[in-house]
Formats: structure tokens, C-alpha cells, sequence
């Protein structure tokens, strides 16, 4: 085919039918032209894409980045698994071999373990609202009173955190969870997301801004070893930045606090292996827990003693 006829089918400018073949060239394609009025562009017969230059780890990466279960949500399940099919096939034996070992080696599954699955019955509304740029009526239930509210949102993204989909949506842009819509119209208006929005960098600023919240306060503790050992994320960092160890074996440190309310049913499902020393209003809380608990098992105490 000439570049004329190529353009007319592609329909683009003959310029772009040979900046595209010198690209083609570059890449390793085999399309050659030939000059004059019976000439044309022609590919080799018999010619077959292969990935090729796919390395060894990219295809284990390939293969293990698939997760079925959140692409079913999506509605993507059966594509998610066609794709794969097609990739596979097209690898060379080698590079198929290591991918299949992959995929029956590793299986990720990202919900913690005490999480139930949120039911997302309209996350593929929400989804294909996403993709398409229009705008959603939603019923949305919050945690503080008017619990149901009506929202009209303009769905920037979509963002899967530990099992949970949340979808980023202006104005604002503010941050919804997709289990907690109780109904939703898609609307024939389209919106145009603001030139500057990064998803990923949004998120990341969401975190941050998240877990600094979660940090609003601090108490001094004493923790026992096991105690201390049973800590994670920024209760063990914090562990790890101001920890020291007394002589009865015990560590001081000054940990983190949401709310003293929060604060109060953590340190009470440690028991005996935390000893709150600040703020004063935390501890005194804690104290008067422990002689409600004594009390109320104070007959049991005596007929142990009996």
C-alpha cells in the first residue's frame, strides 16, 4: 500500500503514515517501501508480534500484578483473564514457563483477616462514571449526623486500600467509600477533571493527612516486653524513637493517641501489660475502668478465696 492509501485508511496526514513507518523501523518491524508508481510500503510475510522483550522478571511481574478479585468487582474479571491468555500465548516457552510458576507459586490477597468483604454492588456504575467523565446523584450514608445525605459527584478516580474502594470525587476533591453509596443516577452531564489532579499524588497527600489525624495526641506508657513486642505501625515507631528500658525489664515510651476514647479501649485490651502514666485525664479514665472491673468480679474473688 502506498502512503497515501495508508493514510486514507488510517485516516491521518500522509506525514504522520512516515514519521509512524520510521518508528515501525526503529522498533525492529519489518516494513519495507518500495519507490516508484507500482511501489508501496509492504510488511514480510508470515511476520508475528512477539514479546520478545519482555525480561524474565517483567513477566513474572506481569502475571503476578493480576488480581482477580478486584477486577471482578470492576466487572473486568473475564477480560482481566482473556488478556492474560493472550499475553501467555504470545510469550516465548521460556519466559511462559517462569510466568505460569509464578502465578501458581504466589496468590495475592490484600484484606487484612478480621476484614468481611464490603459488599460494592454499584462499583461498576461508579467505574464506568470514572471512566467516561460523567457525573453521579448519589445517596451517601456518612458516620455523623444527617448520617444519609445527598451528594452530586464529579468521579476523578477510583483508589483500592486494603480490600476497601474509595472514589475520589469533586468538588473539593474530597474522598468517598464506594460500599457506603446507597444509590446513585448516572447523569447525561460530563465534567472535565481539573488539568492539575494526580490521582497518585492526591492519594498520597490523603494518607498523609489521614494518619497525621490519627496522631492527634500522645500518653507515656509503661509496656512489658510482650507488650511492646505486640505493637505495630506508628505505636512501634514510636516505640522504636522514644523506648527505653527500665530495671524491671519493662520499657517507657511515649506512643501516639487518636483520642483519649480510643486510647482508652487500646491499652484496656493490653491488661495488665501496660501501665498508663500521662495525661493524667487517661490514666484517672483507666483506673476507674479497672475498679468498675474489680468490683464486678469482686464476688468471684471471693469465692476463689473460699
Amino acid at each position: 500500500m502506498t502512503a497515501a492509501q495508508l493514510a486514507a485508511e488510517l485516516e491521518v496526514s500522509v506525514r504522520t503514515v512516515y514519521r509512524d513507518v520510521e518508528s515501525l523501523h526503529a522498533a525492529g518491524v519489518p516494513l519495507y517501501g518500495d519507490a516508484g508508481h507500482s511501489g508501496g510500503y509492504q510488511l514480510v510475510a508470515g511476520y508475528r508480534t512477539r514479546l520478545t522483550g519482555l525480561s524474565a522478571p517483567e513477566a513474572e511481574a506481569l502475571f503476578l500484578s493480576g488480581v482477580p478479585g478486584p477486577a471482578a468487582e470492576l466487572g473486568l474479571g473475564s477480560a482481566l483473564a482473556a488478556a492474560q491468555l493472550k499475553v501467555r500465548a504470545a510469550l516465548p516457552p521460556e519466559l511462559r514457563a517462569q510466568a505460569d510458576r509464578m502465578r501458581s507459586r504466589f496468590h495475592l490477597d490484600a484484606p487484612g483477616w478480621y476484614a468481611q468483604d464490603d459488599e460494592v454492588p454499584h462499583l461498576p456504575q461508579v467505574a464506568d462514571a470514572v471512566w467516561n467523565s460523567r457525573v453521579l446523584d448519589v445517596r451517601y450514608r456518612r458516620w455523623k449526623a444527617p448520617t444519609d445525605v445527598d451528594r452530586r459527584l464529579e468521579p476523578y478516580g477510583l483508589v483500592l486500600k486494603a480490600g476497601r474502594w474509595y472514589v475520589v470525587a469533586g468538588p473539593g476533591p474530597r474522598t468517598y467509600r464506594v460500599d457506603q453509596i446507597l444509590g446513585l443516577d448516572v447523569l447525561d452531564e460530563e465534567f472535565t477533571p481539573p488539568d492539575d489532579f494526580d490521582l497518585g499524588a492526591y492519594w498520597k497527600g490523603y494518607q498523609a493527612d489521614f494518619h497525621a489525624r490519627l496522631r492527634r495526641g500522645e500518653a507515656v506508657v509503661r509496656l512489658s516486653p510482650q507488650a511492646a513486642s505486640r505493637l505495630t505501625g506508628a505505636a512501634a515507631q514510636a516505640l522504636s524513637e522514644t523506648g527505653t528500658e527500665e530495671p524491671d525489664g519493662w520499657i517507657r515510651a511515649v506512643l501516639p493517641i487518636e483520642s483519649h476514647d480510643h486510647a482508652h479501649g487500646t491499652f484496656l485490651a493490653m491488661g495488665a501489660d501496660v501501665e498508663v502514666l500521662g495525661p493524667p485525664e487517661l490514666r484517672a479514665r483507666l483506673a476507674e475502668t479497672a475498679r468498675a472491673l474489680a468490683a464486678r468480679y469482686a464476688s468471684l474473688l471471693r469465692k476463689s478465696d473460699i
